[in-house]
């Protein structure tokens, strides 16, 4: 009976035991809450708290800061390369237009200016278009698309508003060859305009030409300009060919050496003249009413 009753006295204790350490538990809760809200001031628990977590804290902001600037700092940086992209774009099409109204108001006042050379001038011509070139130094030509069949023949002369081409070598039915002025087998009988000096002009390729057989005497200086002189029949008289350049005497020999600059640009020839003959426009005129009277 003893053993019974002291059994029963053993859990009465132990629950006596758990009251009281809840109790202090709870206590102690209630002493940290209170001396973490009265008074508005922090407690050692919050103190403690901060001291070890405020250095994680303050790293994890300043990172996530970085991370945000540079999230910011990298989106705008792709939307001003887009936008450079865009810009560039619009600037190569711009250029590219450009160029194009560039050349077409050159050409435009190239060809202005051929048309009203051909109106001023009283000689028939024939217009043609430069398609090819042969650069061999001794036979400079050029190759245009006029022939036969537009009643071009060898030894017509070829011109542009600025002067003397070179002369008709060579035709087909439909194109022709033509000897520039300034290959070095080309001559031409020419004068100085000033005061009617002649000599004979030789091409002298990319130096333009020479002068040649003007006496020692003879008044001839930079900046003189240079004609055909219509001798033989070929070129007609006072045609441009160029203005001199350089004046040099010999101490032996009774000739001066004279360097002419060409008036024509013969890297840039695009269009030229044909000049027509009367006699061989006469010529076409009567083979075409044969033909319509055969018709």
């Amino acid at each position: 009976m003893r053993k019974t009753t002291s059994n029963r006295k053993k859990p009465s204790r132990y629950g006596l035991l758990r009251f009281f350490l809840f109790f202090s538990l709870f206590a102690i809760l209630v002493f940290f809450f209170l001396s973490t809200t009265v008074g508005g001031r922090f407690g050692v628990f919050h103190q403690l708290s901060l001291d070890t977590l405020g250095p994680g804290q303050s790293f994890f902001t300043q990172f996530s800061q970085r991370i945000s600037r540079f999230k910011e700092k990298y989106v705008s940086l792709w939307k001003v390369q887009e936008e450079n992209d865009r810009l560039r774009l619009e600037v190569d099409t711009y250029h590219a237009l450009l160029d194009e109204y560039r050349e077409a108001y050159a050409l435009n006042r190239y060809l202005q200016t051929e048309l009203d050379f051909k109106k001023r001038e009283v000689f028939p011509a024939l217009t043609a278009r430069v398609v090819g070139k042969d650069p061999s130094f001794w036979f400079k030509t050029l190759i245009v698309d006029r022939g036969k069949n537009d009643g071009v023949i060898s030894g017509m002369v070829a011109r542009t508003s600025r002067g003397v081409v070179g002369q008709v070598i060579q035709v087909a039915d439909n194109y022709c060859k033509i000897l520039l002025a300034n290959a070095p087998s080309s001559a031409i009988d020419a004068i100085v305009q000033k005061n009617r000096v002649r000599g004979i002009l030789k091409g002298a390729g990319e130096d333009g030409y020479i002068l040649h057989y003007v006496l020692k005497n003879a008044d001839v200086s930079v900046g003189d300009r240079i004609v055909t002189a219509g001798i033989g029949g070929v070129f007609p008289s006072g045609i441009t060919i160029g203005t001199v350049s350089e004046v040099q005497s010999r101490r032996l020999g009774m000739f001066q050496d004279i360097k002419v600059e060409p008036a024509v640009d013969f890297a840039r020839l695009e269009f030229l003249f044909i000049n027509l003959s009367e006699e061989q426009l006469f010529i076409d005129a009567m083979s075409r009413s044969s033909v319509s009277h055969q018709e």
